[in-house]
């Protein structure tokens, strides 16, 4: 039975990519700061700080073999928010995966979670945001190459807004918000946190065996369009 590792796993993003992985049949470990609101059937529950070394010491120690390892955990804590996101999507992303690289076995995949915003700037995300989920894309790159000789394959993906169980009715619910997205996004509508989870299948799956390296942008084609051009069209100029 395969073994899939989820770091964050117990909301957003997260939650949908538990929910993917146990509705496949693997046997789902899910790592979260906090208790999970929603507990899938069959899947293993841990609640350990990533910043916490001991914790995660002896979490990561009970874990046995694994075949998928997926990171989505995001940086939520009140504290100076640069050491904070740093710390929490690169430092602690780089020691899972050196401590837990020799508990791979084959068919071995990671997945990290990236952003739209590694390639661009928005308004209402801190520097920090946007140096973390840069970094990650590189971390994907590196992890990729230095990893490649023991069959392990390292892929991100990067998403633009998207519709979870937490947020997706204050979109739904606001019809000028969600015409706008529906404006902006070629697709002419958002995507949601299990069509996110389909891409992370998709690169843990044998579907994707030569697929190492790359981070697969899920925006419905949002960011393939020039942003003059974008403003133009939707305010009509």
């Amino acid at each position: 039975m395969m073994h899939s590792l989820v770091i964050g796993g117990t909301r957003g993003i997260g939650r949908a990519v538990v929910r993917m992985f146990a509705g496949e049949g693997h046997r789902v470990t899910a790592i979260g700061r906090r208790p999970p609101s929603e507990r899938v059937t069959g899947v293993t529950y841990l609640e350990a700080d990533l910043l916490d070394p001991k914790r995660i010491d002896d979490v990561f120690s009970s874990l046995g073999k694994l075949n998928n390892l997926v990171f989505m955990q995001r940086y939520r804590g009140q504290d100076d928010a640069w050491t904070g996101e740093i710390e929490t999507t690169l430092t602690a992303t780089k020691t899972a995966i050196e401590q837990l690289a020799g508990k791979f076995e084959k068919p071995a995949a990671i997945v990290m979670m990236s952003s739209i915003i590694a390639e661009h700037v928005v308004h209402n995300q801190p520097v920090s945001y946007h140096v973390g989920k840069a970094g990650i894309n590189q971390l994907v790159r590196y992890y990729a190459v230095m990893l490649g000789e023991q069959g392990i394959r390292v892929n991100g993906v990067a998403p633009a807004t998207t519709l979870k169980d937490e947020s997706k009715d204050v979109y739904l619910k606001d019809e000028k918000l969600l015409s706008l997205y529906q404006k902006m996004i070629p697709l002419r509508r958002m995507g949601t946190a299990e069509e996110v989870a389909q891409v992370i299948g998709f690169l843990c799956s044998e579907k994707s065996s030569f697929v190492t390296g790359q981070v697969i942008t899920v925006d419905g084609g949002l960011t393939l369009q020039f942003p003059e051009s974008l403003v133009r069209c939707i305010s009509g100029i």
